[in-house]
């Protein structure tokens, strides 16, 4: 099983580079399924649906999106080799820019927009700066020295990642994607007993208080387990 771990930020056109690479991968015979991570709600397995290719949609909910991944990809795994795919693409989308759902030895892609803002390579986190590739889009939209400062920006935030621009709407640069992707992909194929043993390339976020548990009110009494405060000068 070849497992690809994609996320970046909402609305950065991560299901469009995906259904655009999984084309390119369908027309040389891979058998191939997206397992899509969200929050609340999600849209995008019609997308998948209407392209033919096996998708399956987890909701975390309540619950921090990374613990939800981890909790569930081995189930996914599992669930691709049922529908007779060697390759298994999951989507996360990083809601707060914190989630990190990528493992070590399985190749990592994080999606961003040139549109976003030339200060959203440094505030998006882990997700960024432990992938191997970051795919940068809609760079079409905005003028040559602005995707060369975005791009800049990305490389200092992700010094050992390659970066590359993709445009999911025409598929124009997804041929380079899935040839760096193939590359990267030799290294490491899991099966669901494989990835018991295997690790995360970051720790997730740390939450565990009365608000994970679902107190409403505010105030010092009310605040148990791990917190912080601020210090005001």
């Amino acid at each position: 099983m070849k497992l690809i771990t994609i996320a970046g930020p909402p609305s950065s056109g991560k299901t469009s580079v995906i259904v655009a690479l999984l084309k390119e991968w369908a027309g040389r015979g891979d058998k191939l399924s997206v397992i899509k991570f969200d929050c609340l709600t999600s849209s995008d397995k019609e997308a998948y649906e209407k392209a033919g290719i096996p998708v399956e949609t987890g909701l975390a909910g309540n619950l921090c999106p990374d613990h939800y991944f981890v909790n569930n990809i081995g189930k996914g795994i599992a669930w691709a080799e049922s529908q007779g795919a060697n390759t298994l693409i999951t989507e996360s989308a990083g809601l707060c820019n914190r989630c990190a759902p990528h493992i070590k030895s399985i190749p990592a892609v994080c999606v961003i927009d040139a549109l976003s803002g030339l200060n959203t390579p440094k505030k998006t986190g882990p997700m960024l700066r432990y992938a191997d590739l970051v795919v940068v889009t809609k760079g079409d939209i905005v003028s040559q020295a602005e995707r060369e400062v975005f791009a800049y920006r990305v490389k200092q935030a992700a010094p050992k990642a390659r970066i590359i621009a993709v445009n999911g709407l025409t598929g124009q640069g997804v041929l380079e994607l899935a040839l760096l992707l193939d590359e990267l992909s030799q290294k490491d194929r899991p099966d669901n007993d494989q990835m018991d043993n295997m690790e995360l390339r970051f720790s997730m976020p740390t939450a565990l208080c009365s608000y994970c548990l679902g107190e409403k009110r505010i105030g010092q009494d009310y605040q148990i387990g791990i917190t912080r405060e601020m210090k005001f000068s």
